[in-house]
């Protein structure tokens, strides 16, 4: 095996150069993996075959008829968008690694320590991306490109469980952010002496409900409460609901299955969301699926979030039952009861947190409570994807 490094009187650039190739070579050979394989067996990305699909989405755009059914050119347009933001960012990443790995022979010829130093920062960037495009690859679920919808309810246990509440919507608006995604608040309700009585969150970007989908479930808290006065530790539980968002899904609700009441919104806001009846809750009588929103001062836009949510919802059931029927339900749709948590949140008196469903876990509990869940969501579609595979 050929390497990029030479010989050196200076055991640490022997070192130094040694992890720049190893790391270097991974990237190289997965760069070759995924051009030279892609045409026979589809590769790790299968680039030659998006480049031909966005060929024939291109070359039927160009038609004069493309627009005479609008609904269907902005789902084609959108799927050219994401075609083209995978094909420009896999060629950027190929590119680089070659580029890199030109840089790091002729860096470890010279022995500059402090180029090295660069190259080797330069290759962990380049496999930190890789690693994304992999996981990337594995969100090919029907709704995964979609925005999501996420709802956050506390368990029995008044405070305890409300304020843990609040600490999950603290967590993942940290997450979030971090990941770029845009967030809009559709409904909170606050709670009596703290936290939240519930939350719902409308998530747009990049396949938002792809990456979210690893959070729905059951959410425990071992702590010391801090809200006992005798300090004793409490368990607190809380459900995380994930949907996607389906407003370009051809999906309606017929109008004389729901129920519309109109209230005065609660919690603060000023005067004007308290004196009026801007808030709605919508019932959807067949499944009695309820879903309120008072976010906005109009009656007209909480009407239309709520509306929004509620097709999420109907939408989901109806899949969810689908699905039980042909007793192939994937694990993301896990049943939502006490008892079947997905992830274990452990304070005191040790630091850890656990996901059930895949067995990753780490001690940083104050990081991931911080937003740190990069670890879970990437365990959760890495077993995810091999559970499909098997199955396949």
């Amino acid at each position: 095996m050929d390497c990029w490094w030479h010989s050196s009187s200076n055991y640490t650039d022997h070192l130094a150069t040694f992890c720049i190739y190893q790391r270097g070579f991974s990237l190289w050979k997965a760069s070759r993996h995924c051009r030279t394989e892609s045409s026979n067996s589809g590769g790790i990305f299968d680039i030659p075959g998006k480049q031909e699909e966005l060929a024939i989405h291109e070359r039927a755009s160009s038609t004069p008829e493309f627009w005479s059914d609008a609904a269907k050119a902005q789902k084609v347009q959108k799927q050219i968008k994401v075609l083209k933001d995978w094909i420009d960012g896999w060629q950027t990443l190929d590119h680089e690694v070659e580029d890199l790995a030109a840089f790091s022979e002729l860096a470890s010829e010279e022995k500059d320590s402090a180029v090295l130093q660069e190259v080797e920062a330069s290759a962990a960037a380049l496999e930190k991306r890789l690693s994304d495009l992999e996981l990337k690859k594995m969100l090919g679920g029907e709704d995964d490109a979609r925005p999501a919808i996420i709802s956050i309810h506390p368990g029995a246990g008044g405070t305890e469980s409300q304020d843990w509440a609040q600490m999950l919507l603290r967590m993942y608006l940290y997450w979030l952010n971090k990941r770029g995604f845009k967030v809009e608040v559709l409904d909170e309700q606050p709670g009596e002496e703290a936290g939240i009585k519930g939350v719902t969150l409308e998530v747009t970007g990049d396949y938002a409900y792809g990456y979210l989908k690893s959070e729905n479930g059951v959410h425990r808290l071992v702590r010391i409460s801090p809200y006992d006065a005798n300090a004793r530790r409490h368990t607190s539980f809380a459900a995380v609901n994930v949907y996607p968002e389906i407003e370009d899904i051809e999906f309606e609700i017929d109008e004389t299955d729901i129920k519309v009441d109109t209230f005065r919104a609660g919690g603060a806001g000023g005067q004007h969301i308290n004196k009026t009846d801007s808030a709605v809750r919508m019932t959807h009588l067949p499944t009695g699926i309820v879903v309120a929103c008072q976010s906005e001062r109009s009656q007209h836009k909480n009407r239309a979030s709520a509306m929004k949510l509620l097709k999420a919802r109907v939408y989901q059931k109806m899949k969810d039952d689908e699905e039980a029927k042909q007793k192939a339900k994937q694990a993301s749709k896990l049943k939502i009861e006490w008892g079947s948590q997905i992830r274990s949140y452990v304070l005191q008196p040790y630091q850890l947190v656990k996901d059930a469903r895949t067995d990753y876990e780490t001690s940083d509990a104050q990081g991931v409570l911080n937003g740190d869940l990069d670890g879970f969501v990437n365990a959760y579609l890495l077993a995810l994807d091999a559970e499909q595979t098997a199955t396949s």
